[in-house]
């Protein structure tokens, strides 16, 4: 049974970030299950790797680090076990065949749907159990928070926007 709360003053940056935090704890959640589901090759981290490769393109190993927001060895340790595991590939640049990029392999791609669907589908029942009246306004305000986080939109028919 839904618990009810007093209402939120949304001119409140603490309370609107409490309510995000407490929405966010169960995200992850729906994520965490999903990767699991997928088996134990994949973390959480590798897969928000994955995603950002589906939803950009090919990228350079520095250009990768950066949109993960971490150094670029640690993006290049990473790498290497998801080449391991026969999700990213790396290929030679078509701008400048000096130049290696990373990619998503068929299997890699594979992968990214699989999970996305297992999410979309619990996020669903999630959000079919919400009444009306309060998922009214929730898709305007999810996609303004998602724009200011710089987060390209998810889609029924793209694999999904970075995560998670």
């Amino acid at each position: 049974m839904p618990r009810s709360s007093p209402a939120l003053d949304a001119t409140d940056v603490d309370a609107v970030t409490d309510a995000v935090l407490t929405a966010s704890r169960l995200l992850v959640a729906v994520s965490a299950r999903s990767i699991a589901a997928a088996g134990d090759t994949i973390t959480l981290p590798q897969f928000r790797l994955l995603v950002i490769l589906q939803t950009r393109g090919p990228l350079k190993h520095a250009d990768l680090a950066e949109y993960l927001q971490v150094t670029p060895s640690t993006a290049s340790r990473m790498v290497d076990r998801l080449v391991t595991v026969g999700v990213v590939d790396r290929q030679h640049s078509t701008v400048s065949r000096r130049e290696i990029v990373l990619a998503l392999t068929r299997e890699g791609t594979k992968v990214v749907r699989q999970v996305t669907a297992r999410r979309r589908k619990e996020i669903a029942k999630i959000v079919a159990r919400m009444p009306d009246e309060a998922r009214h306004g929730l898709v305007d305000s999810l996609t303004a928070f998602a724009e200011a986080g710089g987060e390209p939109p998810a889609s029924t028919t793209a694999p999904e926007a970075v995560w998670t």
